[in-house]
């Protein structure tokens, strides 16, 4: 039975598909950062070491929700090459199985965090009230897990047949949300209740991202790749579990290796004091911001180069990525400069301290000069997803955000005794080192998987042997 998918992503312009996939995806996105930035505001009504508990107690929580990220990021790839291929029981069952693993998999998260997550929080932090509060965080918004890690699963089967509007939608409610509970969580109602303070603002989090994953799901039981689905799809399946995990995992451990990364930030500027994490906190909430269209380009990428993948259409699997790099960089020069001359004043609406602003402006300056590279290195991974080889974004990220950091902010901040920024420069020279070694990586892997990335090889035919007639 050939089943269509919401938007098929093998016929029709690629630039079209980008802008409806990328602009849904980026108001998605938008609405997401706009949400943690309303709780940065009211951590920061309560105090400085409210906002770096936050940032510590997120960084944390990122551990365990990355395996809801490759989750996502599977499903998009395996159901798009599905759809490629036409094959409606093969997506049906490999939707139905991700639900069944997102279950299964936020089940032991919760278990891991419960042990982990304080470990982890005490040691890329001094003691002390901000070192509390990052652990309460983390341990309230354990209960959101299976809310974070079912939605980016069910995204991601949406995400393959073209939408991403339902994620939109999700997240501008959760946002809206979010405005109206963290209020009436921190503060409570004056004469009836007195609100639970800082821990309202991850309970708030907890309920708005359980509706999130609803939504969601209702939208997934909907769509065209879940037709015909039977109970007996999400009974959990060796073969299938172990599809969705070769593709998740590397994923996952890929964003593991870049909490390694923050922890080694986090570890390098503990010692300048709570500004310096307060400061980086806010900044990289900033810059998320301007990174949202251009995380919206390159995510829109994987269900397009995924689909004529598995149609096996690799000419637009190629334009479908110089299509991304060339939007992309036009991005950058519009989000470069407003990193650049307007970050002080964007820092001053959540802060009034001048330390902190300090901080967060040398890094959205240094980052402003490597965004290109970052959007390069997204792409890069959306790219090697679909083609079924994200273990190479594996090792990129072992490099880059392992390796690389590690040994460039030592060399900055521990041999030249840099300040804060010596952390700023390390993290870009590793993102540029690593920006090399993708490149050469994708077009070797490129030549394999569709006979070339900048030119296209010949396919190599090994002649039949031929049997003597004598």
């Amino acid at each position: 039975m050939a089943l269509k998918p919401s938007r098929d992503l093998v016929t029709g312009s690629i630039g079209s598909h980008f802008r409806t996939l990328a602009v849904p995806a980026a108001i998605g996105m938008l609405f997401n950062t706009l949400y943690n930035i309303v709780d940065i505001f009211f951590a920061g009504l309560l105090s400085t070491d409210a906002q770096a508990g936050l940032a510590i107690g997120f960084l944390t929580f990122y551990l365990v929700m990355s395996v809801g990220i490759g989750l996502g990021a599977a499903m998009a790839a395996l159901v798009g090459n599905a759809l490629g291929q036409k094959d409606a029981r093969a997506a049906r069952r490999l939707a139905a199985q991700g639900l069944s693993f997102g279950v299964l998999s936020s089940v032991l998260l919760i278990l891991l965090g419960i042990w982990l997550g304080p470990f982890v929080i005490r040691f890329m932090s001094e003691s002390g009230s901000y070192q509390d509060a990052g652990v309460r965080y983390f341990q309230v918004m354990l209960f959101a897990l299976p809310g974070f890690v079912m939605a980016f699963g069910i995204n991601g089967v949406l995400q393959a047949q073209g939408d991403n509007k339902s994620m939109q939608w999700a997240m501008m409610l959760a946002f809206v949300a979010n405005i109206g509970l963290n209020p009436l969580l921190i503060y409570g109602v004056p004469g009836l209740w007195d609100g639970i303070g800082f821990d309202g603002l991850a309970v708030s989090t907890v309920l708005s991202q359980s509706g999130v994953m609803i939504y969601l799901l209702i939208q997934a039981l909907r769509s065209s790749a879940m037709e015909g689905l039977r109970a007996r799809n999400f009974i959990p399946r060796l073969f299938s579990f172990r599809e969705i995990t070769t593709q998740s995992i590397p994923t996952s451990f890929a964003l593991l290796i870049m909490f390694l990364s923050g922890i080694v930030v986090q570890f390098a500027l503990k010692g300048f004091g709570e500004h310096a994490v307060a400061g980086f906190g806010i900044a990289i909430r900033i810059e998320q911001i301007l990174l949202l269209p251009i995380l919206g380009m390159t995510g829109a990428l994987l269900p397009i180069a995924s689909q004529n993948f598995g149609a096996r259409d690799f000419n637009r699997v190629r334009e479908s990525l110089f299509q991304c790099w060339k939007i992309g960089l036009i991005m950058c020069l519009i989000a470069s400069p407003t990193l650049w001359f307007g970050g002080e004043f964007i820092l001053g609406l959540f802060t009034d301290d001048p330390q902190v602003i300090r901080v967060g402006v040398a890094y959205l300056r240094v980052d402003g000069v490597i965004l290109p590279f970052y959007m390069m290195l997204f792409s890069i991974n959306s790219f090697l997803q679909a083609l079924k080889k994200p273990i190479w974004s594996l090792w990129i990220g072992i490099y880059r955000q392992g390796i690389g950091v590690a040994l460039f902010v030592w060399i900055f901040v521990g041999l030249w005794q840099f300040d804060e920024t010596g952390v700023w420069y390390g993290v870009a020279s590793a993102v540029v080192s690593g920006w090399v070694i993708a490149m050469m990586i994708t077009t070797s892997i490129a030549r394999h998987q569709i006979n070339g990335l900048w030119r296209v090889y010949p396919i190599r035919v090994t002649p039949r042997a031929t049997k003597s007639t004598n």
